[in-house]
Formats: C-alpha cells, structure tokens, sequence
C-alpha cells in the first residue's frame, strides 16, 4: 500500500511516502522552491518523494492530509460568527483542501483524475509522527504548537498501533501564539523566527517572570490547561492574520497595545537588542519552560509510563527538551527530526496506514535521511558543466575515491581551521543539517563563531552553534548522555570540556548537540571519528549549508553557496572543490594519515 501524506497550505509545505506501513521519502517544498517555510501545495515535493518510491501516480492508494474540518465545528462555528476575518479565512482554506486530490493529481500528470484524500485531526496527526514511528510500544504524548484544527495542545497515550487521545487546550490558548507573539514584539518578525529569541534567552536572566505568569496563567491543581490572558493579545478578536497560500507564509501582529505598555516599545527589527529585549527573551523562555515541564510531569502521572513522544512546533524549543529527563520523571523521550507542521505529512500517512485491522508496527524512524541524493555521476557533470567558473574562481577540483582517504583530507583540513562544505548522501527530513548538508567547522577555536558569520553565515553573534559528537562520547563531554540524534537536545557542557569546544559552547554552558552513531550516518561518523584521531576531540562543529536561504538541495546549490561565500573546500560526493590557498593545506593534510 503506497500512502502520500501532505501538508498542504500551511507553513513547512511537506509531502512523505508511506509504503506499508514504512517510511520511504519525505521532503519539505523549501528545499525546491528556495523559499523558507514554503507555504501553499507541495508540488515538487510531492513529485520528488513519489519519484523516490519507483512507483507510478496511478499506483497511489490515497494521500492523507492533517485537517479535519468536522474537529470542534461548534467551537469554529461560534467564533466564525463573531471574527468574519477568521471566518474568511477559514473558508479561503476549505476551498483549497476541498479540492486537493484533484490538484495532487494533476501535480502528477493524472489531468482528469482526483486522488482520494483522507483526513486526520491536526494534534492526531502530530502525535501519530512521533509515536508510530518511534521505538516504544507504551508512551505519554504530548503535541504542542501554535494552532491547528482550533486546538494548540493535545496529550494522551499511545499503545502498539492506537492512539487516545485524553485531552486538549483549544483556541484562543496556544503557548506557540504566546512565544511567537513576544517573539514579534522583539523585532523578530519573519515566520518560524522563534528559534533567534530561544538563543537569545541565555544572555540575560528572567527579570519579568512575574509578569510573564500574568501573561500565560497555568494552574498548580493537577490540571493540564493553561490559558493565555486575553489582554495582552490581538489574535481572539478578529482571528490572527495569517498567509499560507503560496510562498513565504506571513503572520500578522499578534500582541496588544496592552502588552507594550507592559514591557514597554516594541523592538524595530534593525535596532540594536539592549539589556530589556534581553530580559524579555529570557522570561519568556523561562514561562515556556515552567508550564510545559509542568505538564509534562502531570502527564507522566496521568500515563503511569516512564516513555515520551513530543510533537508539534514547541517540540523545536531543545532547552525545554534538554531538560524533561531531568525534571519530568520521564526516563525516555523521543522527538522526530521535522517535529513541527512539516512532520504532519509522516503523522497523517501513518496514522491511515497503521489504522486497519491487523496491523502491525515495524518501522522506527532512527535517521532523517529521506530526503532526495545525487551520486558521482550527476555531481561530476555538475562539476564539469561549470568547469570554467570554477577556474575563475581560482578553485581546484580534486576526485578522492577512497572513503578513508577522502574523511582523512577533510577532518585534517577542519583541524587546520578550515571551512567545510559537506554535501553527502540523501538531504535531512526537518530543518536540521545533520551531517549530510553540513558546513563543518573545527569547534576548538573560539574564533570560529566570528569566523563562520564573517565568511558565510551573517547572521545574529548571539545565536549558537552545534556540536556533533560521537555518540559513545556524549557523557564525557556532556551532563547527559541520552542520544539527540536530531539536534533537539540542549545539554550542559562539563565544565573542563568547555574550554575544549569553545565554539559549540552557548553562553550559558549549553550545547545543541546532536550524537552520531555508525549505524545512522556510517560516513559522517567515520568523518568525526577521523578528526578525533587527528586531534583527540571527537567533536565538530556543524551548522546547516545555507546562506540566509533554504539548506541547499543539490549539487548546484551547493557549488553556488560554496562559490559566493568564502568556504574554503567543499566535499561533494567524492570531489574536492578547493580555493588556491586551500589547495596546498589540503595536499599537506595527507600527512596526518597513518
């Protein structure tokens, strides 16, 4: 049975395959559209991921979507009446998935056909992301996000393939409209910017906790609600203003002039942050914090399980995550690599697939590589066909078959201080670089940060960088060792390795680290296994292969941001794009072999 599951207009367009019960392909449309957080249908997406299959359009059995127009109708029916720009919205929306088999089909050359569409509720579809393809057979679940179907939070158990569901928070309530809000109010103002003010935080200390307890109220009676108050917001009066037809999705202003007078002028986004937008950022983060481990260790009692599946855009918050196995009495936590609205087209296929009688789990999602890859042939034409401008670049091309030969050169250029672009295997599932479209860095040097942003990045100084470790070495540079092979665990550094990486080390002592195994990536982990040995830290710095774009995709895109940036070599497959000066560090570092 081959099920497409979409997420269709909405922010992080995504399609992913589902062939019995397993998972195939999965891809987000910004990776082909080159716009962040595509909104609208997935059509390339949608070609690619059916492509990856080897199968045919006709061979389609249905594509499931997460929207349930039946979920809550009373409740979506009484605010329509009082917020007609919601209402519009609303209907706006309805149209487009009304007729969304027919627009699949015809993204597939089936003109004339309709593809049958099945639905599952918004948090259901979250919940199922995680749970039906995570390793345990018992676990909490826990779905928390901006809004979706009219509900912001879900939570319930999950056993073998079923699903119950035991509560949710509904609309106007949404700790995502909360962080997001405050997020605006601090000049952040693009879609999916919360991660900036997430980082931010550590700089400063809670200093408006109080307030920010008047802003979200969460009972202490055992209960698992929380309610926002309505002062301080704009979105439950006239319905939130928000774009996801096509292209970049937008979401209007959604704090009141209640909250500025509170914690005073909004933030122009080109002005300088001080020590309040500091404050704000880490009180916001602090409120975050408090009333979702809260719920979590209700949760866990409620349960009677010692298991944990997260979903939802919060489930990106990796300080709130860093700090469930500590807080929560959960011993396990489990977290997908696109935990945020990309991930419902895995969550709705899944759910159908595994909905009928007699069936079984034997799928668990260990790695994020489903997106598309391109072997040496297609990257040597590649290579060839701009042959000329890359030798205006003054650029040299060096072809490395052997495996250990080509980690070799490439961890001893990283210890050299150089900056690696990595580009291997199949593209991540989620907005993580993890170890396949990867711009490497040596994570001893302090410099490095600065380095980074001045050749590359351009981005905000206070924002961190990763470390990806070995995952048999996490507990020793780490205070936890639970595997974070997704990048969505914040741990503390040990204070005598923080001196060691200097550059994967937050303000606060913290590390988003991600853990590599031999079974989830054989290359990369043989890569940082050969700069342990070169240096003795088995360790890199890893930040995703963009430059304020999309990660990059293909062959192309790679060589264009390697071209326009100052990255000093670039591995490719099995190629070596080098610049003159690097040329020479690169010959040399074959004496680091043994």
């Amino acid at each position: 049975m081959l099920i497409i599951g979409i997420n269709a207009y909405h922010g992080d367009a995504s399609v992913a395959a589902i062939v019995d019960g397993r998972l195939v392909a999965a891809a987000e449309e910004e990776r082909f559209s080159r716009i962040k957080h595509t909104a609208g249908f997935p059509a390339e997406a949608l070609r690619y991921v059916l492509a990856a299959t080897g199968a045919s359009a006709r061979d389609i059995d249905f594509i499931a979507i997460a929207r349930d127009p039946w979920a809550r109708l009373m409740l979506k029916a009484r605010r329509a009446l009082t917020m007609p720009r919601l209402a519009r919205a609303r209907l706006g929306a309805q149209s487009h998935f009304a007729t969304i088999g027919e627009t699949a089909a015809r993204a597939l050359d089936l003109h004339g056909k309709t593809l049958e569409v099945r639905r599952v509720e918004h948090h259901t579809a979250h919940l199922a992301s995680s749970f039906l393809v995570s390793p345990f057979e018992e676990a909490a679940l826990f779905s928390i996000d901006g809004l979706g179907d009219f509900a912001s939070a879900m939570w319930g158990v999950g056993r073998g393939t079923c699903i119950r569901t035991m509560g949710d928070v509904t609309f106007p309530h949404s700790l995502g409209l909360f962080y997001t809000a405050l997020t605006q109010h601090l000049g952040f103002d693009k879609y999916g910017d919360e991660y900036k003010v997430m980082g931010l935080a550590s700089y400063g200390e809670p200093e408006m906790i109080d307030e920010f307890r008047r802003i979200v109220i969460a009972p202490d009676d055992g209960a698992m609600n929380f309610e926002l108050a309505p002062e301080y917001f704009t979105h439950h009066r006239g319905g939130p203003q928000m774009t996801w037809e096509s292209g970049e999705p937008r979401i209007g202003r959604l704090y009141s002039h209640h909250l500025v007078t509170r914690l005073g002028a909004a933030r122009d986004p080109g002005d300088t942050l001080d020590k309040r937008h500091i404050a704000i950022a880490a009180s916001l983060q602090r409120r975050l914090e408090e009333v979702v481990l809260a719920r979590l260790r209700r949760l866990r009692k409620m349960t009677g399980t010692r298991k944990l599946c997260l979903a939802g855009g919060v489930a990106f918050n990796c300080v709130v995550n860093g700090k469930i196995l500590e807080e929560t009495g959960f011993d396990e936590v489990y977290i997908q690599s696109a935990a945020g609205d990309a991930g419902l087209a895995i969550g709705a296929a899944m759910y159908h697939a595994l909905s009928g009688e007699g069936a079984r789990r034997d799928f668990v999602m260990e790695h994020s590589y489903w997106g598309p890859e391109f072997g040496n042939a297609r990257i040597e034409s590649v290579v060839a066909a701009r042959a000329s401008e890359i030798e205006r670049e003054r650029c040299a091309v060096r072809r490395i078959d052997d495996e250990a030969m080509l980690c070799a050169l490439t961890a001893g250029a990283i210890a050299e201080g150089k900056v690696i672009g990595w580009f291997q295997g199949r593209m991540e599932w989620g907005p993580r670089a993890l170890g396949n479209r990867s711009i490497l860095a040596d994570p001893r040097r302090p410099e490095m940060r600065q380095i980074l942003n001045a050749k590359i990045k351009r981005r905000e100084m206070f924002r961190p960088f990763a470390p990806s470790i070995l995952e048999e070495a996490a507990a020793d540079y780490f205070t936890q060792s639970y595997p974070s092979p997704f990048m969505l665990m914040a741990y503390k550094v040990r204070p005598a390795m923080r001196e060691v990486i200097p550059a994967t080390t937050h303000v606060d002592s913290t590390g988003r680290l991600q853990t590599v195994s031999a079974r989830q990536n054989p290359l990369y982990y043989k890569l940082i296994s050969e700069f342990h040995r070169q240096t003795g830290v088995p360790v890199l710095l890893n930040t995703s292969f963009n430059e304020n774009e999309p990660v990059v995709c293909s062959p192309d895109e790679a060589l264009d941001c390697f071209l326009r940036t100052k990255m000093d070599l670039l591995v490719i497959g099995n190629y070596i794009v080098s610049r003159d000066e690097s040329t020479e560090i690169t010959a040399n570092s074959q004496s680091n072999i043994s």
